[in-house]
């Protein structure tokens, strides 16, 4: 019998296909804490639905909340794609955790509700470029994603087992065939764009472009070991020297360096890719609003920043959760004084126009069907 993914099981538990002795049952089989999610029917009263990355659920994420009314409930998504569609299907979250270059998909449907920074207490502290910064508000002006968490993304490989020099050409070098890996998302042909030289218009390629760079989508499904969804797949691959490289975020390298793995984060000579995350609050949730914005502060908490940068190895939007941190730690990730110097430099990710990202969404599906 096929055994049932954590997805599927998430749609049918929220949208009331499993009866709750069902669920539980199920958990069990799949190491499910049984607290972390409950069926739409029983919800506990009032605690918002945060549809959210995985691993992004620990409470020092969010400490003050934590602290005053334990833990929300928590549902995830493997891909901003992902995320979109199920919130435009009618997945019951509250919250919901998207980046720069993506809540504008929602917010064209009339999926997401402005934010009220006065209802913040922390919103002070945010470094003053990412308040201001254009791409977290509307047409209106309009803040619609609460800018929590930057960094970048790029490849992390082993400096014992790689040579060559640094390039988003890593991902498609034939010497390494089988001990590559790439995300499993329509990235990996926006990935082959920046390979072949689009730069940022990789985000954005004509149809013509697309089929320029098809075949290199293609000699690349031929090449990796695996397509990934857990960065944890990854790190562990990469210690064990199964694979020598792989399309990885920041919090990768921080966890393979502490485990002694030698390894290093390409700067490609393409430019390395910066992106920006946040929180989006979902229309139509029944989640208790000053829960939500008590969440939502919770997570620009100075604490919460410390422990993002120091186990994550990502950046945070407070600027005092710097000031907090293991000033070694962050000299040695290399974080700058701040955010908008990075974002400012390498590749932004840029909001994908909707019917170009469905022709990468596809040839992508194609090629992983023609394996």
């Amino acid at each position: 019998m096929k055994r049932m993914g954590i997805n599927e099981f998430q749609d049918k538990l929220f949208t009331g296909k499993l009866s709750r002795r069902a669920a539980l049952g199920i958990m069990g089989t799949m190491g499910v804490a049984a607290m972390t999610v409950t069926p739409r029917g029983v919800r506990a009263a009032q605690q918002p639905l945060v549809f959210e990355w995985s691993g992004y659920e620990l409470p020092e994420l969010y400490p003050p909340y934590f602290a005053a009314h334990g833990e929300p409930e928590f549902a995830f998504f493997a891909s901003e794609q992902e995320m979109a569609t199920k919130i435009r299907n009618g997945f019951p979250a509250d919250i919901t955790h998207p980046c720069a270059e993506s809540w504008g998909r929602m917010d064209d449907g009339g999926l997401l509700k402005p934010i009220d920074t006065a209802r913040l207490s922390n919103w002070g502290d945010v470094f003053a470029g990412l308040r201001d910064i254009d791409s977290i508000r509307n047409a209106n002006g309009d803040i619609m994603m609460l800018p929590v968490d930057w960094g970048n993304s790029s490849i992390v490989y082993r400096t014992d087992l790689y040579e060559g020099e640094e390039s988003w050409c890593m991902l498609f070098d034939e010497r390494y065939e089988g001990r590559l890996a790439s995300f499993d998302s329509e990235s990996s042909v926006m990935i082959a764009g920046l390979c072949h030289g689009y730069g940022k218009e990789a985000f954005n390629m004509t149809d013509e472009m697309l089929a320029e760079i098809r075949p290199l989508v293609e000699k690349q499904a031929g090449l990796v070991r695996f397509y990934w969804n857990d960065q944890t797949e990854i790190e562990t691959a990469l210690a064990s020297g199964e694979i020598v490289a792989a399309y990885a975020w920041n919090s990768a390298v921080k966890s393979l360096k502490e485990q002694g793995i030698p390894v290093a984060y390409a700067v490609p000579k393409e430019g390395i890719l910066n992106w920006l995350c946040g929180l989006s609050i979902v229309q139509g949730g029944s989640g208790d609003d000053d829960l939500i914005y008590e969440f939502l502060d919770a997570w620009l908490d100075p604490m919460a920043g410390k422990f993002l940068i120091e186990d994550y190895g990502y950046g945070h939007s407070n600027s005092v959760s710097f000031q907090v941190s293991d000033p070694e730690l962050v000299a040695a990730l290399g974080f700058p004084s701040d955010p908008i110097e990075m974002l400012d430099n390498g590749i932004a990710f840029q909001p994908y126009d909707p019917q170009v990202l469905q022709n990468m969404v596809n040839m992508f599906d194609e090629v992983k069907i023609g394996l």
